[in-house]
């Protein structure tokens, strides 16, 4: 079927009652690095398509003295580009710049990497370690949806409804938030694996609070329970992040058992994880260079 319309939005108030009128048959598009490529594949068959790409209200990054929201049309490039994703917020920086081509990044969205619901979606394992929440609305009125639980509990977003804003409270001065990838290449890789980590260390050099996050090692990103209970209270000797690889490996066991992906990704986190451990480490002992 044909699209018979295409509407360019002015405003978040016009597209919410675009997409009342018309739900179902309606696709909001920002990017169109996915969409495009579903509708050719014929995957998905909208009448009508809602270019959200222009609306001011979405491509906004601000910041105040608690929090920081990012609009869910704002791009990837944006992120990088912006002094508020280096330092302590070099993580969601560094999934950035790793999305994609330069292509991809100029156009695609971190609302739509959201939306798509991809296991391995870049973004989403730092925002799930920020504690992140979505905000969404429609015609019905404004919903907030913790991102950790939109993937956890299986939250659809509505066919009325539009991310606006992804939201997360700023971490602490001593707090970092690092990231590691592992890819099929080294160019335009789709991730096999990412870990993200919101590291803070005691006076003594223990970890005071840590959240570990992973992107497709379960069919859907997800805290790491289990190894940042394993760590907290220790330091990052060799000892405990060999013991800390095991747990989580351990952990991938239970829920990927008979994968035949299994045995690949228990060798690659052991790099991952120490990896993004030893980020978080040597920044709050040095600034780190973006």
């Amino acid at each position: 079927m044909p699209i018979e319309r295409v509407y360019k939005g002015n405003s978040i108030s016009e597209v919410v009652e675009i997409l009342g009128q018309y739900e179902k048959d309606a696709k909001l598009i920002a990017g169109g690095t996915d969409i495009i490529i579903d509708i050719r594949n014929e995957k998905i068959k909208p009448k009508v398509l809602i270019d959200i790409s222009s609306i001011e209200e979405l491509r906004k990054i601000e910041e105040n003295e608690d929090y920081i929201e990012i609009g869910g049309a704002v791009t990837f490039t944006q992120i990088v580009e912006s002094e508020i994703f280096t330092n302590n917020l070099y993580g969601l920086n560094k999934a950035s710049r790793l999305v994609g081509s330069p292509q991809i990044r100029n156009k695609g969205t971190i609302g739509g990497n959201i939306a798509n619901g991809s296991a391995a979606a870049d973004s989403v394992p730092p925002l799930i370690c920020l504690d992140s929440t979505l905000i969404i609305e429609s015609i019905n009125g404004i919903r907030e949806i913790k991102l950790e639980d939109y993937y956890k509990d299986h939250i659809k977003i509505r066919e009325n409804e539009l991310i606006t804003k992804i939201r997360f409270k700023k971490p602490k001065e001593n707090q970092i938030l690092s990231f590691s990838k592992l890819g099929l290449r080294k160019a335009l890789s789709i991730s096999r694996l990412t870990i993200s980590i919101l590291l803070e260390l005691d006076e003594e050099e223990k970890i005071k609070n840590i959240k570990v996050s992973s992107g497709a090692l379960a069919r859907y990103p997800m805290r790491e329970l289990e190894v940042e209970e394993f760590f907290l209270g220790k330091t990052l000797d060799e000892e405990n992040i060999n013991a800390g690889i095991i747990v989580l490996q351990k952990s991938m066991d239970k829920r990927l058992e008979g994968r035949p992906t299994l045995p690949y990704k228990r060798v690659a986190v052991e790099r991952m994880l120490r990896e993004a451990l030893y980020q978080g480490a040597n920044f709050l002992n040095k600034a780190v260079e973006v």
